[in-house]
């Protein structure tokens, strides 16, 4: 059996900075992830796209984030069981926990925090027929590397920001890129959105609003994409690529069994220290919600900074916690 203090139920890059931030308290944290590598989304779903909101990062791509999240935790000794996911907790008579995972793996810890982002979850598809005949062979629905779409024709679609970001990133990469969109406003940051614009007004990339998706066509592999335009014109675009991003349907899985308290899909926390109604159980990231709630990674840094303090509160609740300044306190190894 596994002994940590904390177990952290996900790898992504509100876990893995948990690392950090508990390393600071002396707090060891072993993270359990179904994934087979650490960082959750970014790593799964976009390695290479830029992300511009992390403090000191005018942009950083975002394997490059999950790859310094983890140097920062080195110094902490951190453990991770992967490729599991975590099924069953069961509370101990001194108020400790055992997860035990998918595979039989069983981790005791003295508290648990859930950084699961969104949990299981899969992409959401267009309701297209024969859209499966084509996944892999030109349909896909997450970017891991923007080169295979170099001096490609590509159709993204979509009005969020991963529609947005892509469109402003591949527009130097693709040989002709479209984004279609069933709306005339994005749901995405204003900025990213004005970007989108102004590309498509200087004709780098062909925008499509008020316009839907109906058929994919190919020998094989994807040729061709019907849309029905604003006018209610069918057009028929030549591509080898289709690239839907209408976001992912996420599913708490196992979680919905533990006894936690879940408003419209997400973990009910505190703001002092995002604990859960469960004591010793908290939750960070995306997987919590609260009002106010961002779902933004800078803000899941900031719930890992006081989950940890709460944690250790939890585990000591005699002793007194005297926080001085990282500078001060200095990063110093188990």
């Amino acid at each position: 059996m596994i002994t940590t203090d904390i177990c952290v139920i996900g790898a992504g890059p509100v876990g893995l900075f948990a690392i950090f931030e508990a390393g600071l308290l002396k707090l060891r944290c072993h993270l359990v992830d179904a994934l087979p590598q650490v960082g959750g989304q970014l790593a799964e779903i976009y390695p290479k796209k830029p992300i511009y909101d992390i403090p000191g990062y005018p942009e950083v791509l975002a394997q490059d984030l999950i790859d310094n999240l983890m140097k920062q935790a080195e110094p902490f000794k951190p453990t991770f069981t992967l490729g599991e996911r975590a099924d069953e907790i069961e509370r101990q008579d001194d108020g400790s926990f055992i997860t035990t995972t998918s595979d039989g793996t069983k981790i005791h810890s003295k508290v648990i925090c859930i950084a699961g982002g969104l949990g299981c979850f899969e992409p959401r598809k267009p309701a297209i027929e024969n859209l499966e005949k084509f996944e892999g062979k030109g349909i896909t629905y997450m970017i891991k590397d923007p080169e295979i779409f170099r001096d490609k024709k590509v159709i993204l679609a979509g009005g969020g920001d991963s529609a947005l970001d892509w469109t402003i990133y591949l527009a130097d990469v693709a040989k002709e890129l479209s984004l279609v969109h069933r709306n005339s406003s994005f749901r995405g940051a204003p900025d990213s959105a004005q970007k989108v614009l102004a590309l498509a007004e200087a004709g780098k990339i062909n925008l499509l609003l008020n316009s839907n998706l109906t058929k994919v066509n190919g020998n094989g592999s994807l040729q061709e994409v019907s849309i029905l335009d604003k006018d209610k014109n069918e057009l028929l675009m030549d591509t080898d690529y289709l690239v839907p991003l209408f976001g992912l349907s996420p599913k708490l899985g196992p979680l919905e069994n533990w006894g936690l308290e879940i408003e419209n899909g997400a973990l009910v926390v505190n703001t002092k220290d995002f604990e859960t109604n469960i004591p010793g159980i908290f939750a960070i990231g995306d997987i919590n919600t609260y009002p106010g709630k961002l779902k933004l990674i800078l803000c899941g840094f900031h719930e890992a900074a006081l989950m940890s303090h709460g944690a250790y509160k939890h585990i000591f609740p005699e002793k007194v916690l005297n926080l001085k300044y990282t500078t001060v306190n200095g990063v110093q190894s188990f």
